[in-house]
């Protein structure tokens, strides 16, 4: 089979068949045993014959991890053939509630038996394989809870076309690269100010000279990235991290997170123990970055710039 070839790839859909031979075998066990059911009700149908004689459709679909739309869906099945009955909640008219009728209740009765022979027949099966499944399903389903499959390709996403990026330092032919990628967003989200004026049409007088550094990312040699590290005087802390600026075709690679750990590491070679950075909450993605790189929030220190709502500093 292909799925084979594939292997770890094909992990939905080797799940998705095995569900299928599984719930064959479910509907065929129904007709064995005389019980009038079908395979995708039976979570619903089981809820309804523990403890409570009645449940909202809210907490039916809270209990099986199905979604509302599904359970509602399920429960007017079972409530055309006749195995369960909805009715109004007595404190609160808009809630329905629903609970099993007689012949749900007959059928609760006779499915005991079947429910004993297919806990003995699945336990000699796990019995026969090497590996403990169960507990696999429950751990497969406790990791994908905790990172979904979606996060978890994401980041090996980010990961693989990081390692394409390439950090440099800044030289003159770089010059209308990072006044360009800067201005683009501060324009986008605010105004330009007169320090960034100074900083970007000057770089190497306002940030090199003064013992500051810029770094730069290449992608196949294109700039899609900038990032300056400034010298501080008359200031708590040594160096600022500033004017850090992400190409837009170029967002979801990382590239942030690489230019600021470079910077970092940049500082703490100049011998700076702490670095310190301005920006504004509406920044939600460059703010998320900041603290994925280890900076926390700090008040009371005075800022050239108006759009500066936020001031967060870092240990390297």
């Amino acid at each position: 089979m292909i799925y084979e070839s594939l292997g770890a790839m094909a992990l939905g859909t080797r799940l998705r068949m095995l569900s299928e031979t599984v719930t064959k075998d479910a509907t065929k066990l129904y007709a064995l045993y005389g019980v009038a059911l079908k395979p995708n009700w039976f979570p619903v149908f089981y809820v309804l014959t523990q403890e409570e004689t009645e449940k909202s459709i809210t907490a039916i679909a809270e209990q099986i991890g199905h979604s509302h739309p599904s359970v509602i869906a399920i429960v007017r099945e079972m409530e055309k053939a006749k195995l369960i009955v909805k009715t109004k909640d007595k404190t609160d008219k808009r809630k329905q509630l629903v609970r099993l009728t007689k012949t749900g209740e007959k059928i609760a009765m006779d499915i005991q038996k079947q429910y004993t022979d297919v806990t003995s027949a699945i336990a000699l099966l796990f019995k026969e394989s090497t590996h403990d499944i169960w507990q696999g399903i429950l751990e497969l389903e406790y990791l994908l809870k905790e990172k979904t499959l979606f996060d978890r390709v994401v980041e090996q996403k980010k990961q693989r076309e990081s390692a394409s990026i390439k950090i440099v330092p800044y030289t003159k032919n770089y010059r209308a690269d990072f006044k360009a990628l800067n201005e683009a967003w501060i324009r986008h989200y605010f105004k330009m100010e007169d320090s960034d004026y100074k900083a970007l049409d000057f770089p190497e007088e306002y940030i090199l000279n003064k013992g500051g550094e810029i770094l730069v990312a290449l992608h196949n040699s294109e700039v899609v990235g900038v990032c300056a590290l400034q010298k501080l005087e008359d200031h708590p802390y040594p160096y600022e991290l500033a004017k850090m600026a992400v190409s837009p075709r170029a967002h979801g690679k990382g590239i942030g997170y690489l230019l600021g750990k470079a910077m970092l590491n940049k500082a703490k070679d100049l011998g700076a123990n702490q670095v310190y950075l301005e920006s504004n909450t509406v920044l939600k993605p460059a703010i998320n970055l900041y603290r994925k790189l280890g900076f926390k929030k700090v008040t009371g220190l005075p800022t050239p710039y108006e759009r500066c709502n936020i001031q967060m500093v870092v240990d390297v």
